[in-house]
């Protein structure tokens, strides 16, 4: 029957024909000499030979020993070389970083940050994938997915909150000329709006008021669209009205492009949340990309509660 070679033993065994000593061997590995003598043991029943000639004063190889030290030796050198790959990576920020990203939040926030990211550190590859689908980052290989909300499907993952998405209705002052201001949520019903096909909540607003009035309002307008970028160019335009994440919209505000409306409502924010594949150790390449983010979403003002 297939079995799997006995590496321990074998890399113990280099260490020893090396050596000359089963207790400077075990001195160097950091093992018991008793359990240095019972791995040489273990290969030679296994292997039906002897490996290693044994007397008071010192060690030699046998011709079977001399004829597998050379393999043998490879394998220790290997091990160590795998190990101290790991560890490099795991302190030395370089490498590949597979990343996906919701559609619109990496067209519009990510992507004109990342230029700052790979100029502080230029020995990391980035690879990036928008998708509206959530993705699976264990299945498809991802170092890190940006999402909203977490993942309830898959607890063993990693996730922790980059801030908090909130949604602010707004309209352009053309609309209001032509429509006049909305003053109760319920009146939205009758409003233009922009709907959204490509997310559950874009046929209905659930809004709660300053003094905790619950208002759920199904809307509808002349637009229906499937695209975030193309409901704020016709938001912009004057076509309807639309409750869009602040990081939309945020800049339109400011200079009066756009007006919030009930600006004394609410309605339900959403985590943006980091989510890394299972496993204590994250690579030192996804540490400083995941603090980056943090840094550089603190510092915005439509960032709300960006964890440290």
């Amino acid at each position: 029957m297939p079995h799997l070679p006995d590496f321990e033993a074998w890399a113990i065994f280099a260490k020893v024909a090396e050596k000359g000593s089963f207790s400077q061997a075990a001195e160097e590995l950091g093992l018991a000499k008793t359990t240095v003598s019972k791995a040489i043991s273990r290969l030679e029943e296994r292997m039906r030979t002897t490996l290693l000639h044994r007397t008071t004063r010192k060690l030699s190889l046998t011709e079977s020993g001399r004829l597998s030290l050379d393999r043998a030796q490879r394998i220790l050198a290997d091990g160590a070389a795998i190990e101290a790959d790991i560890l490099e990576e795991a302190a030395i920020p370089r490498g590949l970083i597979r990343l996906a990203s919701t559609t619109a939040f990496g067209e519009t926030a990510l992507a004109p940050v990342l230029s700052a990211f790979m100029a502080a550190y230029p020995d990391i590859t980035l690879d990036i994938t928008f998708s509206e689908g959530r993705v699976d980052i264990v299945t498809e290989g991802y170092d890190l997915a940006i999402q909203i909300g977490g993942n309830a499907e898959d607890s063993s993952l990693r996730i922790s909150r980059l801030f908090t998405l909130r949604r602010r209705l707004s309209a352009a002052p053309s609309l209001i000329a032509r429509h006049g201001m909305p003053s109760h949520p319920s009146e939205l019903a009758d409003y233009p709006m922009v709907i959204a096909t490509h997310v559950p909540w874009g046929g209905a607003i659930d809004f709660t008021g300053p003094n905790g009035e619950h208002c759920h309002v199904p809307v509808s307008g002349p637009l229906r669209i499937n695209s975030s970028i193309g409901m704020l160019h016709a938001l912009l335009g004057g076509i309807g009205a639309v409750a869009m994440p602040e990081y939309f919209i945020w800049e339109a505000l400011q200079d009066g492009r756009l007006v919030e409306l009930f600006p004394d409502w609410t309605i339900p924010s959403a985590p943006i949340c980091m989510v890394t594949p299972p496993g204590r150790a994250r690579p030192a390449r996804v540490r400083v990309l995941l603090e980056f983010l943090r840094d550089q979403f603190a510092s915005q003002p439509w960032a709300h509660g960006v964890e440290r």
